[in-house]
């Protein structure tokens, strides 16, 4: 097939992914497969493997693509995504996000304490959800907020902002996961840079929520009845809490499902979660930093591989905060089992997505359509960067969710990426400036938007002018902070 018949039939499968998705409200994953199996048919993949012969090399068929494409990204994304949650699930129930929220406000000082609950939402968010994360940290806004005399969003959005830049650019969560899959990115330079831009993202998303924060809004109804209902003296007993200074004996918190409340002496040391969500990153930098400066076949290396390989480091920081945070501090077996169950059921949908993209983004590479966009990219001269930025962007404008904004670009631009003699870490920033267009543009299409918004009390105009544009001013900022490094890196 020509060029541009190729990439017409590129067009019409996203423009049908997206009505498919947004206005006959298909779910992403049968809409992901459903294109995948029309896109195939319409470019003349077989219907099935067609043997290697003499004159004609192998043509792998229409399902065998989507099964390849599907097994090969969960077979890293599904265990990840999984450990990721079960640590979320045990920090989340243990009491573990207050602890955070009140050492970090004892550090900053009652006067900063936007600032400290931004700073402990970056460091909850590595392995909470963000949805998740965001509900979880909401009693907390709300009781300092009511301590402060402020309304929540004067709290609440600078949290959410820096919480969705983690989501969108830090394993283990699915779409970066999933689109350093499809790419071949190494997720040890993903985290390795991720991690200072998103701490570079919590500043920007701090101070440029206090300009968004310049005016007052008027709170919705039911969130202004919440806020209210939500007394004085709960909000004390809130704050006393995440401080350290109730002397409760309970440091449980709520969970979905049919997980027990684990009961507990008290709420786990900040330090100690702390030390247990910075465990994987420092493995997993290891890893890397191993590779990187030892030769291949050392030893040395060889265990560095090991110990930072992600799903190794995510486990045994699952094995350690089930003992410190679970058994060490009362739970049962069972109580335990319940909470580590629990953080499944959730997940299993992000992980059927994520793989309907992995699909999707093969039957792109086999059909050829990923070889002629390459061609028609570097025509256009317009820097491979910018173009996985802007790609991302637009499709998580039109769809609304960033995890299949990250892979649908991942697997457009997987071709021009796997075939354009990269280095390992332009390969990384690649999959980051993708990673950080699905940032931008929520609005009313995503539910992040409608979580944050109506948990704050924004009505939707409200919502566009503040949640909207900050979530994009971070997208941009972390994709100009990515670009810095690409050029650096092209002239060491």
């Amino acid at each position: 097939m020509s060029t541009f018949l190729l990439l017409a039939i590129a067009a019409g499968g996203i423009g049908l992914l997206l009505l498919l998705i947004i206005k006959l409200k298909v779910h992403a994953f049968l809409a992901l497969l459903i294109v995948s199996v029309l896109v195939g048919l319409a470019t003349g993949l077989p219907l099935v493997t067609v043997p290697e012969t003499e004159l004609e090399p192998a043509k792998i068929g229409i399902i065998e693509s989507i099964i390849a494409g599907m097994g090969g990204v969960l077979g890293s994304v599904a265990i990840l995504v999984a450990l990721g949650a079960m640590l979320g699930k045990i920090i989340e129930i243990s009491g573990g996000a207050s602890s955070l929220a009140g050492r970090f406000t004892k550090l900053l000082g009652p006067r900063r304490v936007a600032g400290a609950l931004t700073a402990a939402a970056l460091v909850l968010a590595i392995p909470v959800f963000f949805d998740v994360g965001f509900i979880i940290l909401v009693p907390i806004i709300y009781g300092f907020c009511k301590a402060a005399g402020v309304n929540p969003v004067k709290f609440g959005l600078p949290v959410g902002g820096i919480m969705l830049a983690v989501h969108v650019a830090m394993p283990p969560h699915p779409g970066i996961v999933g689109g350093a899959g499809i790419l071949g990115a190494d997720l040890g330079w993903v985290t390795m840079i991720g991690l200072p831009v998103c701490l570079v993202l919590a500043v920007v998303s701090h101070f440029f929520s206090k300009w968004l924060n310049r005016n007052d809004f008027t709170m919705l109804p039911t969130t202004a009845k919440s806020f209210a209902e939500f007394g004085t003296e709960k909000a004390d007993a809130v704050v006393a809490d995440a401080e350290g200074t109730s002397g409760s004996a309970d440091g449980a918190s709520g969970s979905s499902g049919t997980a027990t409340k684990a009961r507990t002496v008290a709420p786990p040391s900040a330090g100690m979660v702390m030390t247990l969500i910075v465990t994987p990153l420092i493995m997993i930098a290891l890893g890397t930093v191993g590779a990187t400066l030892l030769p291949a076949g050392d030893p040395v290396r060889n265990v560095l591989a090991f110990i930072g390989a992600p799903l190794f480091a995510l486990l045994v920081t699952v094995l350690l905060a089930s003992f410190f945070l679970g058994i060490r501090r009362g739970w049962s077996a069972s109580q335990l089992g319940d909470v580590v169950e629990a953080a499944l059921p959730p997940v299993a949908v992000v992980i059927l997505v994520t793989g309907g993209g992995g699909a999707f983004a093969r039957v792109l590479t086999e059909s050829g359509i990923g070889a002629a966009l390459s061609e028609t990219l570097l025509a256009t001269g317009m820097p491979l960067m910018l173009m996985a930025y802007l790609i991302s962007l637009a499709l998580r404008a039109a769809q609304g969710s960033a995890t299949v904004a990250i892979l649908t670009t991942a697997g457009l631009l997987s071709a021009s990426i796997l075939g354009g003699g990269y280095s390992t870490i332009q390969i990384a920033l690649l999959a980051l400036a993708i990673a950080f267009g699905a940032l931008g543009l929520s609005h009313v299409n995503d539910s992040g938007f409608w979580v944050v918004t109506r948990y704050l009390g924004l009505g939707v105009a409200d919502g566009l002018r503040t949640w909207t544009v900050l979530t994009t001013v971070l997208g941009l900022v972390g994709f100009l902070l990515c670009s810095v490094v690409w050029l650096i890196v092209g002239l060491a």
